[in-house]
């Protein structure tokens, strides 16, 4: 069977590293603050001003004054810290983040990303996302394979506008993970879901990568 939302977040969790901050962006990223590893700590930053985030809370337990970029409630830590939108997108514009978990609408087979508007919608702007792709070090993208539709998100070229060029490392979806060691190499298929073969990887793909 496919990944479920918290599978693929919980695969997204399995690259967080002792010491790391880390910037999750809306929809399934924010699942991977409930599956940080045992015996590892990370910083969890939030770009509307909040550093140190712990899992959801329980029902009963939401505080509506802590919330995160996507306002969803979320809970504090003994070491939490809170400070001004502007201070938080210094620290992600000063290469001060580490890794970012994002999602997106399409990815491109050369790394673009394309996670910020579909034409027509309307939309309240661009947020963080073009920040967090240009500043933050290590860039994963944790997404559906196909879009509802049917068709596939992991592409030749984007054809929504984009919010990076040549910017993603890797590519969890809930059929697989593709990888690449760097921006210069093509990306390559490395793990794939329970059940899932390599020949259904490939015929909800268009992009091109190392089987």
């Amino acid at each position: 069977m496919p990944w479920t939302r918290d599978d693929m977040a919980a695969r997204a969790a399995k690259e967080l590293k002792d010491g790391y901050y880390v910037n999750l962006g809306i929809g399934i990223p924010t699942l991977v603050a409930n599956h940080v590893p045992e015996g590892i700590e990370v910083t969890l930053q939030s770009e509307n001003g909040m550093l140190g985030i712990g899992p959801f809370p329980m029902d009963g337990d939401e505080d509506a004054d802590l919330i995160n970029a996507g306002k969803q409630t979320i809970s504090e830590l003994a070491s939490s810290s809170y400070f001004s939108s502007s201070d938080s997108f210094a620290m992600i514009r000063g290469g001060h983040i580490d890794l970012t978990v994002l999602g997106a609408m399409e990815i491109a087979e050369n790394g673009d990303i394309a996670n910020w508007m579909i034409p027509g919608k309307m939309i309240k702007g661009m947020g963080g996302a073009m920040d967090l792709v240009a500043g933050v070090k290590k860039i994963i993208v944790v997404m559906e394979h196909t879009s509802k539709n049917g068709d596939p998100k992991f592409i030749p070229e984007c054809t929504l506008p984009l919010t990076g060029k040549n910017v993603v490392d890797m590519i969890i979806t809930d059929m697989c993970v593709f990888q690449r060691p760097d921006h210069d190499s093509p990306f390559k298929l490395i793990e794939l879901a329970p059940g899932v073969t390599a020949e259904d990887v490939a015929a909800k793909t268009t992009a091109h990568y190392i089987a």
